[in-house]
């Protein structure tokens, strides 16, 4: 019979697994700097944990003053593991904080908690040890919380620089870019944009905009597709982007369906105002 393979792991050094919470936050720390491959500065972040045999009370992650710009490689997928032993553990209450993470200019806040997550602790017969999460089941569900808010005005110029990188790939030059976010309920919001667009010595308007609504079934519709401009050559170039979006136009994506069969969203609400707000609950 062969010996069982672990793939979706989290590595943490060698094995024996830690003994102490001081123990298992370094290696976490360790971990993630050497996941990132020095491409993000993680000296800010904070981790601190406790530990009780396999048991794991608490684990808090801190990511606040962290600065993520520019295009960033995804890390490599951890090599496979050919198990020695498997140990089951229970992370008992798991918090992941930033006030805030700095992502692309835009500073995000971040609380995320969750209890009752279950892993096991994973030994290799090459010695390395590393953690494999255990999905949730509907008798073992996901149990927590998240809320992510960024200021809306930090969004809006987000979207102008990918615009402005978007029209140059395009050989065109974005002048201005006028974005609107509107709530329409708590899970409902239009977006309206409008661009001025130049090419050489030619100036040209263009507009577009769209719905997206998530019903209470967790189904995300998107309606009123629009991209547009009174100018044929920018009319052109819209085509091939408006034609993407208006084949979603109307498509039903079941969000719920994406998620495994212990993870059940009870509660998710988008908020626009000064500050663009996702809330979500699991239960």
């Amino acid at each position: 019979m062969p010996e069982p393979v672990a793939t979706d792991t989290f590595p943490l050094g060698r094995a024996p697994r830690p003994t102490t919470g001081e123990d298992l936050a370094e290696r976490v720390r360790r971990t993630v700097a050497d996941q990132t491959g020095n491409q993000v500065d993680v000296s800010a972040l904070q981790v601190r944990a406790t530990l009780d045999g396999p048991e794991v009370p608490s684990l808090e992650i801190d990511l606040t003053g962290i600065v993520v710009a520019g295009a960033r490689k995804a890390p490599p997928a951890p090599a496979p593991i050919t198990v020695r032993e498997r140990e089951p553990g229970v992370v008992h209450r798991l918090s992941v904080d930033a006030h805030p993470v700095t992502v692309e200019g835009v500073r995000v806040d971040v609380r995320a908690e969750a209890e009752q997550v279950r892993f096991s602790w994973v030994e290799g017969t090459d010695g390395s040890l590393a953690v494999e999460l255990v999905e949730p089941t509907a008798d073992a569900p996901l149990l927590g919380t998240l809320r992510i808010a960024a200021a809306r005005t930090e969004l809006v110029a987000a979207i102008r620089r990918l615009a402005e990188q978007a029209a140059a790939s395009q050989g065109l030059k974005l002048t201005q870019l006028d974005v609107d976010l509107t709530s329409k309920g708590p899970r409902a919001v239009s977006v309206a944009a409008r661009a001025q667009l130049r090419k050489g010595f030619l100036s040209a308007t263009a507009t577009g905009g769209a719905n997206a609504t998530i019903d209470d079934a967790l189904v995300l519709t998107l309606s009123d597709v629009t991209a547009t401009s009174g100018n044929p050559i920018v009319a052109a170039v819209l085509a091939t982007a408006r034609g993407r979006l208006q084949a979603l136009e109307g498509r039903r994506i079941d969000l719920g369906a994406q998620l495994p069969p212990g993870v059940r969203i009870v509660d998710l609400r988008l908020d626009v105002g000064p500050e663009v707000v996702l809330t979500a609950r699991t239960a």
